[in-house]
């Protein structure tokens, strides 16, 4: 069983950073996925397993920066620029079977329990 535990969440204002961090016990292909309420989840960035390969949402292109260290067995988000729109939970979720993440959380198999970001205006 694979558990992963997200951090860093927390209250930020309009402009402002955070950090989210993902420990797991594997190095599978990672993403964040955030759900607002009464939205539908939706994917945000991905990572492969040896970090060389990154994708994003359009909505985090240039604000936010996915990595890993697999020294730590931790992903992170780093999140810049932050936005009242980006206010949701958010939650890191592996991939096992694919070595480029992707953006359909169907594909993914493993989920931690989310942390909560909330952006004030």
């Amino acid at each position: 069983q694979v558990l992963l535990v997200e951090s860093g969440g927390g209250l930020v204002q309009a402009g402002g950073s955070l950090r989210l961090s993902c420990a797991t016990s594997e190095h599978y292909s990672t993403g964040w996925f955030r759900q607002a309420p009464q939205k539908e989840r939706e994917f945000v960035a991905g990572v492969s397993r040896s970090g060389g390969t990154t994708n994003y949402a359009d909505s985090a292109k240039g604000r936010f920066t996915i990595s890993r260290d697999n020294a730590k067995n931790t992903v992170y988000l780093q999140m810049t620029s932050l936005k009242p729109e980006d206010t949701a939970v958010y939650y890191c979720a592996e991939d096992p079977f694919r070595a480029v993440p992707s953006a359909n959380d169907q594909l993914y198999m493993y989920w931690g329990q989310g942390t909560q970001v909330t952006v004030s205006s």
